[in-house]
C-alpha cells in the first residue's frame, strides 16, 4: 500500500472518529438488499431529522471505534455497514431505521451508541419505542396547562353562573 493510500485512510479514520465524538449517537445497520429507491427515501428520512447516514468500510469503523471509546461495538462491524450519526437527537436514528426496518426486510439495525454508551440492538429497539424529545416536551407543556386549564374553566363557569344569578 502506497504512503498515500495510508494517509488517506488515516485521515479517514480520524473523520469517523470525530463523528463519533460529537454524535450523541451512532446507529450500525446492514443495508444489503435494499434497493436503491429505498436507499433514497431512507436517507431523505434521516436527514429530515437532522441524521447523517455514511456507508463506511469496517476496518475504518474497527480503528475510529477504538479511538473514540467504543471498542465494544466492533463485532458489529460486518458485512455491509451503513451508520446514522445523530449529533442531536439521541433516539431519532434508532427510530427511523426500525420503523423503516419494518416495511424493508433487507434492512438489518446491528447495535451502536447512544449517549456515550454501546448499545446492544434490544437497548436500540427500546429506544426505538421512546417518545422524541420535543413528543416528550409537548407531553410535558399539556401537563403544565392542564391545572391552569382547569381554573381558567371554574372561572368561566363561575363568571357564567353568576350572570345567570343577575339575569
Amino acid at each position: 500500500m502506497s504512503k498515500e493510500t495510508v494517509a488517506v485512510k488515516a485521515q479517514k479514520v480520524e473523520e469517523v472518529t470525530e463523528q463519533l465524538n460529537k454524535s450523541v449517537s451512532a446507529i450500525v445497520v446492514d443495508y444489503r438488499g435494499l434497493t436503491v429507491e429505498q436507499v433514497t427515501d431512507l436517507r431523505k428520512q434521516l436527514r429530515d431529522a437532522g441524521v447523517k447516514m455514511e456507508v463506511i468500510k469496517n476496518k475504518i469503523m474497527v480503528r475510529a471505534a477504538e479511538k473514540a471509546g467504543y471498542a465494544d461495538m466492533n463485532d458489529v462491524f460486518a458485512g455491509p455497514t451503513a451508520v446514522a450519526f445523530s449529533e442531536e437527537d439521541p433516539v431519532a436514528p434508532a427510530k427511523i431505521l426500525a420503523n423503516f426496518a419494518k416495511t424493508a426486510d433487507a434492512l438489518q439495525l446491528k447495535g451502536g451508541m447512544v449517549e456515550g454508551k454501546v448499545a446492544t440492538l434490544e437497548e436500540i429497539q427500546e429506544y426505538a419505542t421512546m417518545p422524541s424529545r420535543e413528543e416528550l416536551l409537548a407531553t410535558i407543556a399539556n401537563l403544565l396547562q392542564a391545572p391552569v386549564r382547569n381554573v381558567a374553566y371554574a372561572v368561566k363557569a363561575i363568571a357564567e353562573k353568576g350572570d345567570e344569578d343577575a339575569a
